[in-house]
């Protein structure tokens, strides 16, 4: 009888030893995918990021502002429970230079310098005038000045006298 209620307590573990080990879910890549998009949605310097999953393996790609927003998106990604390892395939987007407003800005420099009471900036292509200047100085300024074939003028900060 005692060998028959051990044989029995034996079983009982072993089952219930069988019946743990068989309910430890593996998380599934779909599911990783998953919480891993909810998380770049959700924050605003990931959400042109997009993921794939492996085995584990999340393959980030898309744009970033900068080398600190593409660092950030990988340790984002890393903290996702499943995740085994992440591929960051994000590219850092260059600046924006307008070699236009460059070389305008110059010109205007250039133009300028005999205009003591005007300052002047490039903005998009525009040129923006702020001061004052006497309208025979003034005329000649916009003869300089239309030379260098700029998209328009904001003359809201000049004062023609």
């Amino acid at each position: 009888m005692k060998k028959i209620s051990i044989s029995i307590a034996m079983m009982a573990f072993f089952t219930l030893a069988i019946a743990f080990t068989s309910c430890k879910s593996k998380v599934s890549d779909a599911d990783v995918k998953t919480a891993v998009e909810t998380a770049l949605k959700a924050d605003p310097m990931a959400v042109n990021t997009m993921v794939s999953v492996e085995k584990g393996v999340a393959t980030i790609s898309g744009e970033c502002k900068d080398d600190a927003c593409k660092t950030h998106c990988a340790d984002l990604v890393k903290g996702i429970k499943g995740v085994k390892e992440v591929v960051n395939n994000c590219t850092v987007t260059p600046p924006v230079v307008n070699s236009t407003d460059d070389a305008l800005t110059m010109g205007l420099t250039d133009a300028l310098k005999d205009n003591p009471g005007v300052t002047g900036s490039v903005d998009m292509g525009k040129i923006v005038l702020k001061g004052e200047i006497a309208k025979a100085k003034w005329a000649a300024l916009k003869q300089m000045l239309d030379k260098l074939t700029p998209k328009g003028y904001n003359l809201d900060g000049l004062t023609i006298k």
